[in-house]
């Protein structure tokens, strides 16, 4: 009798972006042990590749900067027909609202928002999406739970769930599936890189429920959960993980 598994990923093709650190390298590692073929983005090559070093089966380093148009519709190019997509690439940012520049703005919201409506667009576009394909936008509890010096990268976060939900809208038609997920913590580089005191995180941490920040495990798992075939009545969610805390 053949084991049944709803979670499997065997036979599908799956892009994964931001995938050179943190999140987005727990994502591709896990969906390649669940049987994808997997493609990774990122901008940093030697990090894709010790991401790929990591990987089981087949898998392709496709590097380059998604806030480009240029390159991105170059590297669609190079993409055969995926079964799912997560857009996991992003870029944090600590600054005072006052002391906001448009520049500032400008940075976060073209990795964060730009950069995955370009490449989506381009997917569809270039009809690289199969039908019943099933499309991830990794978000952030930023979106609803403020943070002192946080406000545009909330924002950003914000403005691609809204986004997702139009996306999920137009997209149903073909049965391709489209879901958020908002992480609280997770213990990457990115919330170490504001020289954030790594002590306070952990006072911080021992307030959640469970004790914990997230890892990029955990989060891997639920995008494998909306990869495969066990979502598919799920479109147009927000899935919240916290470890029980900052729910509202």
């Amino acid at each position: 009798m053949t084991e049944f598994n709803p979670f499997s990923l065997k036979g599908k093709t799956i892009l994964v972006t931001g995938a050179s650190s943190g999140i987005g390298r727990g994502i591709a590692i896990t969906c390649s042990k669940m049987g994808a073929t997997v493609f990774i983005n990122g901008r940093n090559t030697a990090k894709l590749n010790e991401t790929l070093s990591l990987m089981e089966g087949e898998g392709t380093v496709l590097a380059g900067d998604l806030t480009d148009p240029i390159i991105v519709g170059s590297l669609v190019e190079q993409i055969p027909k995926l079964d799912g997509i997560v857009h996991c690439a992003g870029l944090g940012q600590r600054k005072a609202c006052k002391e906001l520049l448009s520049s500032d703005i400008d940075q976060v919201m073209d990795v964060n928002f730009k950069a995955p409506i370009i490449l989506q667009a381009e997917l569809l576009r270039q009809k690289k999406l199969n039908k019943e394909a099933s499309i991830v936008f990794v978000a952030s509890i930023a979106s609803w739970s403020p943070s002192f010096g946080n406000s545009v990268y909330s924002a950003s976060k914000g403005a691609i769930i809204s986004y997702a939900n139009c996306l999920a809208l137009e997209l149903a038609p073909r049965k391709i599936r489209v879901n958020c997920i908002s992480p609280a913590m997770v213990w990457t580089d990115l919330i170490l890189k504001d020289g954030v005191d790594e002590e306070m995180l952990k006072e911080d941490e021992s307030k959640y429920p469970l004790k914990r920040y997230g890892t990029p495990e955990d989060i891997a798992n639920l995008a494998v959960y909306m990869l495969s075939d066990a979502s598919s009545w799920m479109t147009g969610s927000n899935v919240k993980i916290s470890g029980g805390g900052k729910l509202s």
